[in-house]
């Protein structure tokens, strides 16, 4: 298959409106959940959108966090800075989203899911690792993490 004619994460999962309806589902869960809904009580109402556009960027999509919501990947590892997250809100974290990717009909390919999940556990466990500095360790001109189906290298770049 031509390189040119696979479709990125971002076109898989159904672009910037499904990704928009997954956090905005997904969200819904966390203020239910006890666990999570502390950590989240006083996101500000744009942050489901915030969070689809920072996914859709990773995933191969426009750069609609950096350009529309005047983010970076610095400011998106800012949130998480001193929030103490734990792994139990992780794992939690985890299902919730995943429960939401089913319920909406995100593709469910192996290929994708694996893709997904992938992204999903390293940018959560690195959250996590992040919750527990007083600073943030990315520096404001670090470029954003791309994600992609899986190729040798993955997003990790010495």
């Amino acid at each position: 298959m031509d390189q040119k004619s696979i479709p990125t994460l971002y076109e898989w999962a159904g672009g910037t409106d499904k990704l928009e309806q997954l956090t905005t589902l997904f969200y819904s869960k966390v203020f239910q959940d006890e666990l999570l809904e502390p950590v989240f009580r006083n996101m500000s109402p744009e942050h489901a959108r915030h969070v689809a556009h920072f996914l859709g960027e990773v995933f191969g999509g426009p750069a609609a966090y950096t350009q529309n919501d005047h983010g970076s990947h610095a400011d998106m590892v800012a949130h998480h800075v001193g929030k103490h997250l734990t792994e139990p809100m992780r794992k939690r974290w985890m299902t919730l989203l995943l429960d939401s990717a089913d319920e909406l009909g995100l593709p469910d390919d192996p290929e994708f899911r694996s893709a997904l999940v992938g992204y999903l556990e390293w940018g959560s466990r690195i959250a996590v690792l992040n919750s527990t500095a007083t600073e943030n360790p990315v520096q404001p001109n670090e470029p954003m993490p791309k994600w992609d189906w899986g190729v040798p290298g993955g997003p990790y770049q010495p």
